[in-house]
């Protein structure tokens, strides 16, 4: 393996180089052990079997392993201790489970174990700090998603200790946001997001395409961006930000500046539409259940939808119908966009933009060698998901099923998105990432004010006789 493979970089897809000279060849079937995709897979399926054996066992055991503290709601710091005073054991299990699945698959993969173990149990602490402020009463309010929360701790850390290189060998950035997205996978049955019925598809798809390819067009085209620039700038608007954004650097073999750019403009439209849409959807009294579909349909992060539409809800007298709206907007019309955006733009990385940069098309096996498998292992994870949830109805699946299995598949996947996003915090050096300019920006902020123009109209005068009927 090489040292690029190993370090976990983001920037995987060296263009210069392959025009210069050809590719290096595939790993052929000896992928199947060395590449985290398939580990991702193996993870990800393994963990969704177990939660399954689990639930249908009546055993509570994953469950019980899932813990974390973000969903605490502490306000003082004695309640937040007596939480890990009464958890420490199941804490500590739980991070032997991880570093069991991790340092063993990561030492067949070629890293150094005695390296790995100390590196990820870091890791592992700092996550759990990462996830005890999201777990603050007002975290919400502030929009300190785990992830978020994670990544700009990791780059303060980095950027203000100088910490030793063999460290690196825990910051699997790629392994985790893949193992994470798989796991994502499992939470979206086929069957739930066709309960959200085909006006919140019909929406979610007509928003997500739209606003995918006008942030798409304008980078690209207007402001001649990179082409792998301007996928990730686009399915980072289009989707739901921070963890479509990881997964399509990942997909098309973006540079790592790309998503931290990407990430920096979700964030800051995240927090701004928290106070904007309430405060219009307010000012021109829309029911909660048109308001909470705005907000699904605009909102750029799953916390700052709920914390806006949680909020909007209170002041109109309807919270059900506001967080009824905003999910199936959002957490499952538009969300289910980042295995469909991943799939895409890895066919087109594959077919279309190594041909312009090598002067050469892949054939059909490289094509297989090259594409991220972690993608299918989303899909794989959902098929069967949906196959083994199939059987009941969706009363039983609200009150059995989530509870018991999808919620702890949720935060098993929460703790692999908060290693992923500490992983890039910690391995990111200001001064290695290039100034972004003023492109970036204008192309992201085009897409933002079609989405908004658009999940307006779209909520409000052409659907709004659906929305306004929730919650009652």
């Amino acid at each position: 393996m090489s040292e690029k493979e190993a370090s976990g970089s983001m920037d995987y897809c060296e263009t210069k180089a392959c025009a210069e000279a050809p590719p290096k060849p595939a790993m052929g079937w000896r992928e199947l052990y060395l590449k985290e995709d398939w580990w991702a897979i193996y993870l990800g399926i393994g963990i969704t079997i177990v939660a399954l054996v689990s639930f249908l066992s009546g055993s509570n055991v994953v469950k019980a392993l899932s813990i974390n503290p973000g969903g605490l709601k502490w306000s003082t710091f004695g309640q937040l201790a007596d939480h890990f005073s009464r958890n420490l054991p199941l804490y500590f299990i739980q991070m032997m489970c991880w570093l069991a699945v991790f340092g063993v698959s990561t030492r067949i993969m070629g890293i150094k174990t005695r390296e790995f173990i100390p590196s990820f149990i870091i890791l592992y602490v700092l996550s759990v700090a990462m996830f005890s402020i999201s777990g603050w009463a007002n975290a919400s309010k502030y929009n300190l998603e785990p992830p978020l929360v994670a990544l700009i701790a990791g780059l303060i850390i980095a950027n203000v200790v100088r910490l030793p290189k063999w460290l690196d060998s825990g910051f699997r950035v790629e392994y985790y946001i893949k193992t994470g997205i798989v796991l994502l996978g499992a939470t979206f049955p086929i069957t739930l997001i066709v309960s959200a019925g085909p006006v919140a598809l019909f929406q979610a798809t007509l928003i997500s395409v739209s606003t995918c390819l006008v942030i798409y067009f304008m980078a690209t085209k207007v402001f001649g961006l990179d082409k792998r620039f301007g996928s990730v700038l686009g399915v980072g608007g289009a989707v739901c930000g921070v963890s479509a954004s990881m997964a399509i650097a990942s997909s098309v073999g973006a540079k790592k500046d790309y998503l931290y750019t990407t990430v920096t403009l979700v964030v800051v439209y995240a927090l701004i539409m928290i106070l904007f849409i309430p405060f219009v959807s307010k000012a021109l009294g829309l029911h909660p259940g048109i308001a909470g579909a705005w907000v699904g349909t605009s909102e750029f992060a799953d916390a700052a939808g709920f914390a806006a539409a949680t909020a909007y809800g209170k002041m109109a007298g309807n919270e059900n119908a506001a967080i009824q709206g905003f999910t199936l907007m959002k957490v499952i019309g538009r969300d289910m966009w980042i295995g469909i955006w991943s799939f895409i733009f890895a066919l087109i990385a594959c077919l279309k933009w190594e041909k312009e940069e090598c002067g050469t098309t892949p054939n059909a096996m490289e094509i297989w060698w090259r594409f991220p498998k972690f993608v299918i292992g989303f899909l794989a994870a959902s098929l069967f998901m949906t196959a083994v949830t199939a059987g009941y109805a969706s009363a039983d699946f609200g009150k059995v099923v989530k509870p018991g299995l999808i919620l702890p598949i949720v935060s098993l996947r929460t703790w692999a998105f908060i290693f992923c996003f500490l992983s890039i915090g910690l391995t990111t050096r200001f001064r290695e990432l290039k100034s972004a300019g003023l492109k970036p920006f204008l192309a992201f902020t085009t897409g933002v004010v079609v989405n908004v123009v658009l999940g307006f109209v779209l909520s409000v005068y052409v659907f709004g006789g659906h929305w306004s009927a929730l919650g009652k």
